[in-house]
């Protein structure tokens, strides 16, 4: 607590104590309530901000972007299918039967890699050296596919190789590869 004296004497004229005792914890509180509300408000103010245009929805802008093509690898039972997309559009559609190389205890599908660099060097977008994007693969399979297989696809999809941008030229995975859900 804190008090305020009067320097004139303790009681005035109407015969009351002029001497005041001040709660100043509830203050203070008050105040770092006033202080936060006031900072919190600030931010809000402006993330409330809204950067707009004025153009209308429907009218277009320019040329679409062109969609970027996609190999899409479907292991199946006998065989892989090899579909090049662009966007929903099929360009180009292969089937590679299935035929597993033992290389020690690892399986390895040399026909697959063989296909899927032809494929690369007939539709790939990004063969360039100076290029610093990576064409997309993606893989669907099923459940029942074997760990090992499905490490021998993604290696045969990896196989082609091209040179990295910069100044190493190192070979690099011509795809990037992703797993679809189905």
């Amino acid at each position: 607590m804190a008090s305020i004296d009067n320097p004139g004497g303790g009681t005035g004229a109407s015969g009351r104590d002029l001497n005041r005792d001040l709660p100043l914890v509830p203050f203070i509180d008050f105040l770092l309530c006033l202080i936060a509300f006031l900072l919190v408000t600030a931010v809000w103010s402006q993330s409330s901000q809204i950067d707009t245009n004025a153009l209308v929805p429907g009218q277009p802008v320019g040329p679409p972007p062109e969609q970027p093509k996609t190999l899409h690898v479907e292991v199946r039972d006998h065989a892989f299918e090899l579909t090049w997309k662009q966007g929903a559009t099929v360009i180009n559609v292969n089937r590679v039967e299935r035929r597993p190389v033992q290389v020690g205890d690892d399986v390895r599908y040399p026909e697959l890699a063989r296909r899927i660099a032809e494929e690369w060097q007939r539709f790939g977008d990004h063969r360039h050296a100076n290029d610093p994007k990576l064409d997309r693969a993606v893989v669907h399979t099923s459940n029942v596919v074997e760990f090992g297989d499905l490490v021998a696809v993604l290696d045969a999809i990896r196989s082609p190789r091209r040179e990295a941008p910069g100044t190493t030229r190192v070979p690099v995975p011509a795809f990037s590869v992703s797993f679809a859900t189905n």
